[in-house]
């Protein structure tokens, strides 16, 4: 239940200000529509984490377990300096075929802008970590939802209430020690 837990909170922690976030208020603004952006929401990030978290599954029986006891905490490391760097939203990914609907958009432009994204990545990473991918995405998907779903109803008035900078700062801390305990093999924390 751990790899349940750590995944949704690092998550929802890192999505707070992310490309994704900014883009479900975006879609919100536009569209004006929420339960087909949240079903897009839900969709898009199911199959991205699901990709994800098979493959984090996978390098677990390819590499060593010490290469990748230093991949991933290099990896915990170097999300945590990422985290602390603001994401900006590129209007190409609002811009996808209008023929698609709202749910059909916010899919394909969620799917999209979550490929190589911090999240993805995180999927990844806590999928081998755990070693219990199915948990890991389901936390993932649960951390997504809760940080992109108030967007969706709120908007930018939520958005400008919530101090950024420490909510990344809470999120890049998280990510640092689990990478730091996974470089100096202090493993119990974690099962």
């Amino acid at each position: 239940m751990e790899a349940l837990f750590i995944s949704t909170g690092v998550v929802a922690l890192a999505e707070i200000g992310d490309k994704t976030q900014l883009l479900a208020f975006i879609l919100a603004a536009r569209f004006k529509k929420p339960l087909p952006i949240i079903a897009g929401i839900l969709c898009a990030t199911l199959v991205n984490h699901g990709l994800a978290g098979a493959f984090g599954a996978w390098i677990t029986s390819v590499v060593s377990p010490e290469v990748l006891r230093w991949v991933l905490g290099l990896s915990f490391l170097g999300m945590a300096v990422w985290t602390l760097i603001p994401d900006k939203i590129e209007e190409e990914e609002t811009q996808v075929a209008k023929r698609l609907g709202v749910f059909g958009a916010t899919l394909v432009t969620f799917f999209l802008a979550e490929m190589g994204d911090k999240t993805q990545l995180a999927t990844i990473a806590l999928a081998a970590h755990y070693g219990a991918p199915m948990l890991v995405i389901a936390g993932t998907t649960l951390g997504m939802l809760l940080a992109d779903v108030p967007a969706v109803f709120v908007g930018n008035k939520f958005a400008a209430k919530i101090p950024m900078k420490l909510v990344h700062m809470l999120a890049a801390g998280i990510f640092a020690v689990m990478g730091l305990l996974t470089l100096l093999r202090i493993e119990k924390l974690f099962q």
